[in-house]
């Protein structure tokens, strides 16, 4: 029986494929007007008014009545609670995540994230300095959906650059918490947590309140809202990135089971009705299967209408010449999770420039990646692969240059420096170089 998903259906040997394909990346990233006036209303009150602004829109949006922000924020005693409270197995699965994202963290911090420096022949020292952030905040999503795994990705990382205070925003409509997300808190080491959401969480965090400390940098996703939030606050505090709906590319040579493909596609199809979710390969009857399996395994699946939805509206199955055409598209398409189901993936990976991540071999869903392989699942989207990178240790600190001049090499510097400084007109910069040199 076929289903009502219906992927576009395209060859790069058709005459049409650049415009149609074009038509399928297109999602427009624009924010509605009427939100983004809101949020500036929002913004603009909880910098002036502080908790009794923030106290005001959780009781509107979240109908979370309370007396005060301390009866908004969890202690460390609730959120061990929480853990507590879960049954085993859950307990074990948020451990065992946490060890791999920790561990996965901490090589990336011995890779990148170390002080270092050298000495001219001179004596002159040169280098960099790496510092932590003093404070976070991270935003985890909470009503409709609760993501725990958001809360290992964005505070285990911060934890191990060595973050002073990690702070969590998360909102519970009608005062539901869910105890999987306050436990994830407690595994990854969270410092302080209220449940608060929306643009007025983000608001707090930026600016600060009588009860929320200003932090330095937000991370994490939200709805519309808290995109619009984060991108109005940068500058005043960093952000980790303004995400777009989620995206998966299956680079597929035809060897896998037509079935795991489908439901790969699934995987993020299922997010919401603009996810995206495309398939490249080579093999005609290989696409026709995973076509088949598409509509055999949706009538199975819980949210069959948002799959269904999605990928009628932005998925697609392309066939491409070959397997170095599929890994050029996917080069211009710049996922953000790349699947290379292939019998050989190490050979096309070479081949792969810009993804968020990439995953190898087809016993690699990126499923597995979303919660508990242990590389950060917080990726860039909307083709921005193509110049940033996925969340990690390095988001965390700062880098500042370390210059220390012997007076030999201030003979050497001081020379060039005054030459080029005349040269933009600025006298007292040549100066300042030309009094440390010998008279």
């Amino acid at each position: 029986m076929k289903s009502n998903a219906a992927p576009a259906r395209l060859s790069t040997a058709d005459a049409t494929f650049e415009a149609d394909f074009a038509a399928k990346l297109h999602w427009s990233a624009d924010t509605d007007a009427a939100i983004e006036q809101r949020v500036a209303d929002i913004l603009a009150d909880v910098q002036q008014r502080g908790d009794a602004a923030v106290l005001e829109y959780t009781a509107r949006f979240d109908g979370l009545q309370v007396d005060g922000m301390a009866a908004l924020e969890l202690t460390q005693a609730e959120l061990k609670a929480a853990f507590d409270a879960i049954p085993a197995g859950q307990r074990e699965a948020l451990q065992a995540a946490a060890a791999r994202v920790r561990r996965y963290h901490e090589a990336q911090k011995r890779a990148s994230g170390e002080s270092w420096s050298y000495r001219d022949e001179d004596g002159t020292l040169l280098g960099q300095k790496v510092t932590p952030l003093d404070r976070v905040g991270i935003y985890v999503p909470g009503g409709k959906a609760a993501y725990p795994s958001s809360v290992l990705m964005n505070a285990i990382p911060a934890h191990v650059a060595g973050v002073g205070e990690i702070i969590m925003v998360v909102p519970t409509p009608q005062g539901a918490k869910n105890l999987l997300v306050l436990a994830a808190a407690y595994v990854a080491g969270v410092t302080r947590a209220f449940t608060i959401g929306g643009a007025q969480a983000v608001a707090a965090l930026a600016f600060g309140t009588a009860t929320m400390p200003k932090v330095d940098k937000i991370t994490g996703p939200g709805n519309a809202y808290v995109a619009s939030a984060k991108k109005r606050v940068f500058g005043t505090v960093g952000i980790d990135m303004i995400a777009g709906p989620s995206e998966i590319l299956v680079l597929a040579d035809g060897s896998t089971p037509p079935d795991w493909v489908a439901m790969d596609l699934f995987s993020q199809a299922e997010h919401d009705e603009l996810a995206q979710s495309i398939l490249l390969c080579p093999d005609a009857a290989y696409i026709g299967a995973v076509q088949a399996a598409i509509d055999r395994l949706l009538p199975e699946m819980p949210r069959a209408a948002i799959i269904a939805k999605s990928l009628s509206d932005r998925g697609a199955l392309i066939l491409t010449k070959d397997m170095e055409e599929a890994c050029a598209i996917s080069n211009r398409i710049a996922p953000e999770h790349l699947e290379v189901s292939s019998r050989d993936p190490h050979r096309w990976e070479p081949l792969l420039r810009h993804a968020g991540a990439i995953f190898l071999g087809a016993f690699t869903s990126e499923s597995l990646g979303d919660y508990c392989a242990g590389p950060n699942h917080v990726l860039p989207t909307s083709g921005t692969a193509r110049f940033s990178s996925p969340l990690g240790v390095y988001d965390f600190q700062k880098r500042s240059s370390l210059i220390e001049v012997s007076e030999q090499g201030a003979q050497t510097l001081g020379r060039i420096a005054s030459v080029l400084a005349h040269g933009e007109g600025l006298q007292a910069h040549a100066r300042a170089a030309e009094m440390r040199l010998e008279a």
